[in-house]
């Protein structure tokens, strides 16, 4: 077995003096984590449970694939397996005419949920006797009225852990907040009850929530369903693997600087970072509250482009956020068609001039502009638009605070820090605090971004843009998790922008005998020479390849729109 450790003087590369763990100070914290994962074992319905014998000791040393396993597996009935399969609009319908019970659907995630956790530890938290008192009052609701509550009446939803639910305990992956007990659901919380929305697992993400790869020192870290020795991609790294795996019907995630699109695309599922404002954030735990420079945003993982669109015109046009939380813009959900083929223009960025893509997606991308062309579509090249202005600009500004919000939310456990937030906290100009003159210059050079890039869609006739999730499929992560990523250019670009960006699986995935490394390849930096270094061909078979798709500013239903044809296009 080939082992990867931290990439060669990665230590050179640190910008931060204060690393505030405390050992002596972890060690009373330890038995609130022990009481944390008892309860989680507790939650968990025996029955459902997999026996022992079926899980491989090796999972970590050893590729191993939970979406196989759990295709073929006696454990799932048939019926289970039917249901978990398909998509929301599918299972909202089937509710609605009674041919299913919101009992049926929900004991049917529960318990591919519960599998498919044992293999790759996506869960937080797990309630399912709480939600199935929930799914009886909702089919009692529909036998006496013959209605539905909402458009996502009885569909099992998956929830991103560091957004906030009453009662029930919210850390973001800060040991020193597992005493944190919100007394008020977030607004998207209320959202989803709203709609009918069944909740029943709470999903795992990184300590600090700024990695791309979803570890902690609660409940550890998240495998990939494909290939468990890769990353299930973070923050919202286990939102990607429950949805991959069908262990809910859809869910939600946050994004920062890829969050919800680098787990979409590790995991080979649909993922939206919608422009900011359209849907709630409040109520999460965040050590960004009352930064505005990059913002947060929410939205839906799912497993279509039809999916992400139900979800978003439910949310918006019957949920209303903005009568909730102000800071929602009260802006309608459009309906937009499926555009033809030959009415759009779609520019493809191959390379950001920064990081080269590996083997597997640049094979994947030739793929897509050959079957893009061959449906009709008018495809141009994008040369790389202030990469690195905006590189430099985002990561300023995620730091921009000096770590201080991070810090004071780690220093009460003394908990310690993992490699990637180690590499989170040198960002930009690390542990120097920038004056609020520094953070506004900061602000202008953003702006200045983002008028260049409308200024492109806007002058080119280009629709949308297609580029790489990440510089390779999902990384490897054994050897303590320290393999990465550790390059986030290609998702962040669209956060310091504010442009709205769905991760489209193309239904390709690495092949370890066709994408070969590239033989004498010559590095164009650290962070290039970083991300090369750690592909290793044979590590990540089965990887799935997925690509960002992005359109203008607001434009956000044109981008799903663009998704459900790209869809269409992929599975022809």
């Amino acid at each position: 077995m080939i082992n990867i450790g931290a990439p060669i003087n990665i230590e050179k590369l640190y910008k931060f003096d204060d690393d505030v763990s405390n050992p002596q100070l972890f060690e009373t914290w330890k038995p609130k984590i022990k009481a944390y994962l008892k309860d989680l074992k507790n939650q968990t319905p025996e029955e459902y449970l997999v026996p022992e014998s079926e899980i491989p000791e090796t999972l970590d040393v050893e590729s191993f694939d939970t979406i196989k396993y759990l295709k073929d597996t006696t454990y799932l009935s048939n019926s289970e397996k039917l249901i978990t399969a398909m998509d929301v609009i599918t299972l909202e319908k089937s509710i609605a005419s009674k041919k299913l019970s919101s009992v049926e659907v929900l004991k049917a995630f529960a318990h591919r949920a519960v599998i498919a956790n044992q293999f790759t530890n996506f869960a937080a938290q797990i309630f399912i006797k709480e939600a199935l008192t929930k799914a009886k009052n909702l089919d009692s609701y529909l036998a006496k009225t013959g209605k539905t509550i909402g458009p996502l009446h009885g569909i099992p939803v998956s929830v991103k852990e560091q957004i906030g639910m009453a009662g029930k305990i919210t850390h973001g992956g800060w040991v020193a907040w597992l005493d944190y007990i919100p007394k008020e659901d977030a607004t998207s919380v209320k959202m989803l009850k709203k709609l009918g929305a069944v909740l029943f697992v709470r999903t795992n993400e990184p300590q600090t929530l700024m990695h791309l790869d979803s570890n902690n020192n609660i409940t550890g870290r998240t495998r990939n369903p494909y290939n468990s020795l890769l990353s299930a991609g973070g923050s919202s790294g286990g939102e990607g693997c429950c949805v991959s795996s069908h262990s809910s019907a859809i869910g939600l995630g946050s994004d920062i600087g890829g969050s919800i699109r680098a787990p979409a695309g590790f995991c080979g599922c649909y993922g939206f970072r919608p422009s900011s404002r359209r849907i709630s954030t409040a109520g999460g735990v965040s050590s960004g509250k009352g930064q505005e420079s990059i913002v947060a945003v929410e939205g839906p993982l799912a497993h279509s482009a039809a999916d992400v669109n139900y979800f978003m015109d439910g949310y918006i046009n019957t949920g209303k956020p903005w009568e909730d939380d102000p800071w929602s813009l009260p802006m309608p959900w459009r309906h937009v068609k499926k555009p033809e083929p030959a009415d759009i223009t779609v520019a493809i960025m191959y390379d950001n001039g920064l990081v080269k893509p590996l083997p597997p997606i640049e094979r994947g991308l030739k793929e897509v502009t050959k079957k893009l062309k061959a449906a009709g579509v008018n495809v141009i090249t994008l040369d790389p638009i202030c990469i690195s202005e905006a590189y430099d600009v985002c990561h300023q500004l995620y730091t921009c605070d000096g770590n201080r919000a991070q810090k004071e939310m780690i220093r009460p456990s003394g908990e310690p820090l993992l490699p990637l937030t180690k590499w989170a906290f040198s960002m930009g100009n690390g542990d120097k605090q920038l004056s609020i003159t520094e953070n506004r210059a900061l602000n202008t050079r953003r702006d200045n971004l983002r008028k260049k890039y409308n200024d492109y869609f806007i002058q080119n006739k280009v629709d949308f843009i297609i580029s790489p999730t990440y510089a390779s499929v999902a990384p490897c992560t054994i050897q303590d998790g320290i393999a990465g990523p550790y390059f986030w250019g290609y998702t962040s670009l669209w956060n310091v922008l504010d442009l709205p960006t769905l991760v489209a699986p193309t239904g390709m995935s690495q092949d370890p005998k066709i994408d070969q490394a590239e033989k004498d390849y010559e590095p164009r930096s650290e962070i290039d020479e970083i991300e090369h270094a750690k592909y290793i061909p044979e590590l990540f078979s089965g990887a799935p390849i997925c690509f960002q798709l992005t359109g203008r500013k607001y434009f956000d239903e044109e981008v799903v729109a663009f998704g459900e044809l790209f869809q269409d296009i992929m599975e022809a």
